[in-house]
């Protein structure tokens, strides 16, 4: 047997070529790409997310919940903890409260941070931000940050935003 024709059985028996869990490299990987890939279980890439995330947010995303809603007028980021936590709560309300600050000035390091790319729909969103408002509330358990515009394009971008963030959070639709 060739080298050449081993280098393929090899890669063809390789778990991560056979697998449908593939970790998926946001780095080289574009939204259209990802959004195609199929969903991964517990891979390396989606580990790292969860680690910059924990990072970002300041709590331990199996602890919590995201949920990226699209609503008439936007959408809305809600993120709690999935048990009674009064320290992690509180850290989740102080980060959101930030967030809503930061994309209210057009920011948005946390999710490029988080996400290791350019999320999209940022681009716009910071670009439109004088058009979109965004508005901080207490959950039960954490918080939310909901997200309104009137202009069509704002609106699109928000959409692609949040639908991003469904696929990479892995929060279903």
């Amino acid at each position: 047997m060739t080298i050449d024709r081993l280098a393929v059985l090899l890669l063809a028996l390789s778990p991560l070529a056979a697998s449908p869990s593939a970790a998926q490299d946001h780095a080289t990987m574009d939204h259209a790409a990802h959004q195609a890939a199929p969903p991964a279980g517990n891979d390396s890439a989606f580990r790292a997310l969860q680690q910059r995330g924990k990072g970002t947010m300041g709590v331990d995303q199996d602890a919590s919940r995201h949920r990226f809603e699209d609503l008439p007028e936007g959408g809305r980021i809600e993120l709690q903890m999935r048990e009674a936590d009064s320290a992690g709560i509180a850290t989740i309300r102080a980060h959101l409260r930030e967030t809503a600050r930061q994309f209210t000035a057009g920011i948005f390091s946390a999710p490029e941070a988080t996400h290791a790319m350019t999320v999209p729909g940022t681009t716009v969103m910071a670009a439109k931000k004088g058009k979109i408002q965004y508005a901080y509330h207490d959950l039960p358990r954490g918080g939310e940050v909901r997200i309104t515009t009137t202009d069509a394009e704002a609106l699109a971008a928000v959409r692609e935003f949040l639908a991003f963030q469904r696929a990479d959070h892995r929060t279903g639709g």
